[in-house]
C-alpha cells in the first residue's frame, strides 16, 4: 500500500532546502537497514522491493546508496546540504563495512588494502582494514552465501572515504578474496545498532554546529 503526503511532491531527485530556520528544525533523517535485495531508489523497478515498500516518509533520499546485493545502513535525508555532506568522497563521513571474503587474508593482502589497490579506474585510497570474527547478532541472509566446504571465509572491517561503484567488492577482489556478502555497518557516528533488516528510525538532526558533529 502506496503512503501518500498531502503536500506536493518534488520533481524527481530533487531535494527540499530550508529557507528559514523553522524549516530548518523540521529536516528529516532516517537511518534505514537495507536488506538484501531492495534497489536503493524510490522509483518503481519492474516488480523488484525497492525504498518505497519499507519507508513512508515523503521526500527524502538517500545520502549514498548501496548496491541491490548489499545490505546494511543507508542514511536518508530531505536536508540537500546535509546529503552532499554526508556523499561527498574523501570530505564525507567515513563508512565501515562488514565483508565475509572468500580464504583468510594473510597480512600482505591487508597491507594492499590500506595501501588502496589500483583497480581499473585507477588508485584507490588509503583505508583501514582488520579481520575480524563473525559480527555479533548479525541476521541471515536471503538468499544465503553459498556454502563450499573446500574454501574457507573470513570477515573483514573496512573503513573508507570514497564511494565508487562496488568498490569493496573490486578492492578485495584486486587481492585475491572476493567478497561473498557486504553489510555497511555505520556511517559517520550513525550505525545499525539495534536497526533489524528492513527497519528504520528517525534521528533527531541538531541544527548549526551540533548538526556537523552529528555527523
Amino acid at each position: 500500500m502506496r503512503h501518500r503526503s498531502a503536500t506536493r511532491p518534488p520533481r524527481p531527485g530533487c531535494i527540499r532546502r530550508a529557507s528559514t530556520q523553522r524549516e530548518r528544525l523540521q529536516s528529516t533523517l532516517i537511518l534505514f537497514n537495507k536488506p538484501h535485495g531492495v534497489l536503493c531508489q524510490f522509483s518503481a523497478a519492474d516488480g523488484r522491493p525497492t525504498l518505497a515498500d519499507f519507508i513512508p516518509i515523503p521526500h527524502v533520499y538517500p545520502a549514498g546508496r548501496l548496491d541491490r546485493d548489499s545490505e546494511g545502513l543507508v542514511v536518508l535525508t530531505d536536508d540537500g546540504a546535509l546529503q552532499a555532506r554526508i556523499s561527498q568522497p574523501g570530505r564525507g563521513p567515513g563508512k565501515t563495512y562488514w565483508a565475509q571474503v572468500e580464504g583468510i587474508p594473510d597480512d600482505a593482502a591487508l597491507a594492499q588494502l590500506r595501501q588502496g589497490p589500483r583497480l581499473a579506474d585507477g588508485p584507490t585510497r588509503p583505508l583501514q582494514v582488520r579481520r575480524i570474527d563473525t559480527p555479533p547478532d548479525l541476521w541471515p541472509r536471503d538468499p544465503p552465501v553459498r556454502y563450499r566446504a573446500q574454501i574457507p571465509t573470513c570477515w573483514l572491517a573496512l573503513t573508507l572515504k570514497e564511494g565508487r561503484n562496488r568498490q569493496v567488492r573490486r578492492m578485495t577482489a584486486a587481492v585475491g578474496h572476493p567478497t561473498l556478502r557486504l553489510i555497511r555497518c555505520r556511517v559517520g557516528n550513525w550505525t545499525i545498532d539495534a536497526l533489524p533488516p528492513g527497519t528504520w528510525r528517525r534521528v533527531a538532526l541538531p541544527i548549526g554546529d551540533g548538526e556537523q558533529s552529528a555527523i
